[in-house]
């Protein structure tokens, strides 16, 4: 078969790239089509074929702006001569067109700024003092967006999605059926981290600092300290890591915040120069399942369709303590690999922590609870998938 694989875009690394990157594997040949790439922003596609257009001369700082043009582009490019087309989207991908072959859309949720996290974004767009301009325009223009992203939603032949929570979301808001295929875990990578020591990996972690915009009073030491909770992420403000700062914060407990993003200096402020608050840039699987490993736990404050980090955590035998809504209630077992608190607020979020440390549990345990989210698994059932739909 003549394969296109097609993306929102290519600017950062995160879930819906690392779900891309393995299909790549299977499909090596298979042009990538995207409306913006950056290589320095993500270097895992070097080795692909990656066809953008006239979106790519627009800065990557201006994406959140460019969603109507996204549309535009996107309903615009003919894929017409593949036999199959994969779309990896959580926005405007889905609304390529492919009339001679098979459209697969593996879509994370419906585009979230349009419908279920509307009324949050309203609230707080990301664009600090643009934020009153950004609001006006963005209420005028929601209803013509709603209807082409529904519109561009009843293209694709079949969707794939990554959690029963985003599949109820694509049945409310695009009114179509979906096929879950949870993302692919490297659950060996973090798997050997298990039992590891909880000093830092010999040889990284000076290199990884270097590169650290953090002030060195918000560095990691070495050793690590002990008994320390862990969170990994993208540092946006969706993601709800100010909660894991301010508990930690007002618990005094040991935290390492590994990541970065354009939240990075207001959780760093949050954090207030406490000793026990500590922040590490992007690190290497390596270094992170040691990590992770060495954690007492993994906080994952936020509402997301799954989230890879939290299942990368649970497979190097770290519990987590989980928000009890969306994807996440797809792998955490309240109790049995770590505990569900139910609101968004530090108080319900410091009270899980303090039950949390009243108990006790088997990290071998925990380890087996994710063997099923594994890359062999998410391969065979893509396979099986398109073999059923092109046989």
């Amino acid at each position: 078969m003549k394969v296109a694989l097609v993306c929102d875009w290519l600017t950062n690394v995160g879930g819906a790239e690392k779900v891309l990157l393995e299909l790549h594997r299977l499909y090596p040949k298979a042009p990538i089509y995207t409306s913006k790439y950056s290589k320095k922003g993500i270097d895992w596609f070097l080795d692909a074929d990656v066809r953008t257009g006239w979106l790519q001369v627009f800065p990557a700082s201006l994406r959140r702006f460019l969603g109507p043009l996204r549309q535009r582009w996107f309903a615009h490019l003919d894929l017409s001569e593949y036999d199959l087309v994969i779309s990896v989207t959580g926005a405007e991908a889905k609304a390529v067109k492919c009339k001679n072959g098979l459209h697969i859309c593996y879509c994370h949720v419906p585009t979230q700024y349009y419908w279920q996290m509307y009324d949050d974004y309203l609230k707080n767009p990301g664009f600090g003092v643009l934020n009153p301009v950004v609001r006006f325009f963005f209420k005028l223009m929601v209803g013509p967006l709603r209807k082409a992203d529904y519109k561009a939603a009843q293209g694709p032949d079949q969707f794939v999605t990554i959690s029963e929570y985003a599949k109820g979301m694509i049945a409310k808001y695009y009114k179509r059926d979906a096929v879950v295929i949870h993302p692919p875990v490297e659950i060996e990578c973090f798997n050997k981290g298990k039992g590891a020591s909880t000093a830092c990996p010999s040889g990284t972690l000076q290199a990884a600092l270097a590169k650290s915009s953090c002030p060195a009073e918000h560095t990691v030491l070495t050793p690590l300290p002990d008994n320390y909770y862990i969170t990994t992420s993208r540092q946006v403000n969706w993601k709800r890591l100010d909660l894991v700062v301010q508990a930690c914060k007002e618990l005094r407990r040991e935290l390492l915040v590994v990541g970065e993003g354009p939240e990075h200096n207001n959780l760093v402020k949050m954090s207030n120069g406490q000793g026990n608050i500590r922040f590490l840039p992007v690190v290497d699987k390596k270094d992170l399942a040691e990590y992770l490993a060495g954690a007492k736990c993994y906080l994952f404050p936020s509402l997301e369709p799954f989230g890879i980090a939290p299942v990368e955590a649970l497979a190097a035998g770290c519990p987590v303590i989980a928000l009890g809504k969306g994807g996440a209630l797809d792998y955490v077992k309240d109790g049995v690999n770590g505990l569900l608190f139910d609101k968004q607020t530090v108080k319900a979020l410091k009270e899980a922590m303090l039950k949390f440390e009243t108990m006790k549990f088997d990290r071998e345990k925990i380890t087996k609870t994710v063997e099923n989210f594994s890359v062999a698994r998410f391969d065979k059932e893509i396979k099986d998938l398109v073999r059923g739909k092109t046989e």
